[in-house]
């Protein structure tokens, strides 16, 4: 007689695993033909499936079937480098993720940034959000030396060279402008060293702090400083549809599962 494995393992109970919802409503979801595997639209509920291999989505949002996968979302304070082991001895990302096995950061802030850090061991999906050609963007609120006007916001929009090529800003807006300073949302897929602090200083408006709040569809949101927190299953879903290019509309978080270190 061939194994589960051999034979495949029921739809409905591999959604269920993943955390969709109940068995029971799994079925329906699969009746009312909201799940397609692999493409092709599943209605019959004896269907069966390689949870290792098949792609499965729910109403348009893909499903994370690995259940060893973690997702995390750290609100980085100042001070903290983005490594998981600093050579140096500095405060590091591993203090934040005790318990957690094998996870790494998805792409780097400065020490000097602090906001929104990914945390996975997940690296197929590590890789596309990071790499620029992906297009998944990155949103930072900057406080900036200096009376910002229309001028700059202009120039960051069409962009400049810098020594290591040609950068502008997907979007870019005004929050506040002071005499002595300005503060200035900008969004930017580009994952170059230190580039939103290396544009304003290219334009004569040195970054005095920064902050990341956003990557792809998932905010910062209110998850206080040096707070860890799971990502929700919705969440997942939004950050693997963002990294095949195709970015759902931005959700605000849960603040459920938090924790300090």
């Amino acid at each position: 007689m061939a194994s589960e494995a051999e034979e495949g393992v029921r739809l409905q109970k591999v959604l269920a695993a993943a955390g969709v919802a109940s068995r029971r409503v799994c079925e329906q979801l699969i009746v009312d033909g909201k799940v397609v595997v692999n493409g092709k639209r599943v209605t019959e509920l004896g269907t069966r499936i390689n949870p290792e291999v098949d792609r499965v989505s729910v109403s348009g949002t893909p499903i994370q079937l690995d259940v060893s996968r973690v997702y995390l979302l750290l609100n980085k304070p100042v001070g903290v480098v983005s490594s998981m082991a600093d050579e140096n001895g500095r405060p590091d990302l591993s203090q934040f993720v005790v318990g957690y096995d094998r996870v790494f950061n998805v792409g780097r802030l400065d020490a000097e940034t602090s906001g929104l850090i990914i945390m996975t061991n997940d690296g197929e999906l590590a890789h596309k959000l990071a790499h620029p050609k992906f297009g998944v963007t990155k949103t930072y609120v900057a406080k900036v030396e200096g009376s910002v006007d229309a001028n700059i916001i202009h120039k960051l929009l069409s962009g400049f060279e810098l020594e290591d090529g040609f950068i502008k800003a997907d979007k870019a807006n005004l929050i506040q402008v002071g005499q002595f300073e300005s503060l200035i949302e900008i969004v930017l897929h580009s994952g170059r060293n230190r580039i939103v602090r290396r544009m304003f200083e290219h334009l004569g408006h040195p970054v005095l702090g920064l902050v990341r709040k956003q990557f792809g569809p998932i905010h910062l949101g209110p998850l206080p400083l040096g707070r860890v927190r799971e990502l929700s299953k919705i969440e997942v879903g939004s950050l693997l549809k963002a990294a095949e290019g195709k970015a759902s509309a931005p959700r605000r978080p849960q603040t459920s599962k938090s924790r300090g270190r």
